[in-house]
């Protein structure tokens, strides 16, 4: 049976995760509402519903708790992609489907944050020095699941040359949904996307076969 002390750490740590949420979930959100320039930490700390000597015990700096944030959103959209592979259907939908999950991730709230981090980011080195990790994190996690949908059976250079394209497309696309886009136009390369896609990994339901030059053993 644990003990008293053991119960009382458990307690505290808890505790203290759970006030490092309300700060990174109030940092997101002021981000998508105020924008960069207009997230002062003052806001917020009233937001999360804690003092400055809490915010101050978890993050030094505002940069810190700028891509701690971020980092937080990153994670939990990490796990929503990989975990959306478990509901990929088979055959060519697989790959549209996929796209869909995708922008899904993308776009919103984790477009809309990563946006105005990084815009600022080009002007404060320590803030930049700071997101190309979590970014690259990201990253990791993307191609693990775009792996998932093309299948392992082709060429690796290939696969996340395609991925970053998609991504590429998608990020684009989100930031033209913020500026006031038009959502049918959004749509409509999204579907021309699609089909590109299955071109290159879907012939007649078969995989291709290997790229000019090298050979199929």
């Amino acid at each position: 049976m644990p003990s008293p002390t053991a119960r009382k750490h458990r307690t505290q740590a808890e505790r203290s995760e759970r006030t490092r949420e309300l700060l990174l979930d109030a940092t997101v959100e002021c981000l998508v509402e105020l924008g960069y320039a207009h997230t002062t930490v003052q806001e917020i700390c009233q937001r999360a519903g804690l003092s400055r000597g809490a915010q101050q015990h978890h993050f030094t700096t505002k940069a810190e708790l700028m891509t701690s944030a971020l980092e937080h959103l990153f994670a939990r959209l990490s796990a929503q992609i990989l975990d959306a592979t478990a509901e990929l259907p088979p055959g060519q939908e697989r790959i549209e489907v996929g796209i869909d999950q995708l922008w899904k991730a993308y776009s919103g709230a984790l477009s809309t944050a990563a946006v105005e981090l990084w815009v600022a980011a080009r002007t404060d080195p320590e803030l930049r020095r700071s997101l190309l990790p979590v970014d690259r994190a990201l990253g990791h996690a993307t191609l693990q699941f775009y792996r998932e949908i093309v299948g392992a059976d082709f060429d690796e250079r290939r696969t996340e040359t395609l991925l970053l394209l998609t991504v590429n497309l998608i990020r684009g696309l989100a930031l033209d949904a913020m500026i006031g886009g038009e959502a049918k136009r959004r749509t409509a390369l999204l579907t021309e996307w699609k089909s590109l896609m299955l071109e290159q990994f879907m012939t007649g339901g078969e995989r291709p076969g290997p790229r000019a030059g090298r050979s199929p053993h």
